[in-house]
């Protein structure tokens, strides 16, 4: 029980929070790149998608 009560005061006394204006524009920033990386992983997959069944579609 001590163990929660010291990670609290810890968490009240020890760590610096951001303003909610930096928190937001932080989550925006992770938001763009989130929306970015998927997009690229997804023209990525479809690449190799369709030269995988390009290659196959020649082996018929």
């Amino acid at each position: 029980m001590s163990y929660i009560k010291e990670s609290f005061g810890e968490l009240k006394n020890n760590v610096t929070w951001p303003t909610l204006v930096k928190a937001q524009k932080l989550t925006i920033i992770v938001a763009v790149f989130s929306i970015l990386f998927s997009l690229a992983i997804w023209g990525v997959d479809t690449v190799f998608t369709r030269v995988i069944e390009g290659y196959f579609n020649l082996m018929n």
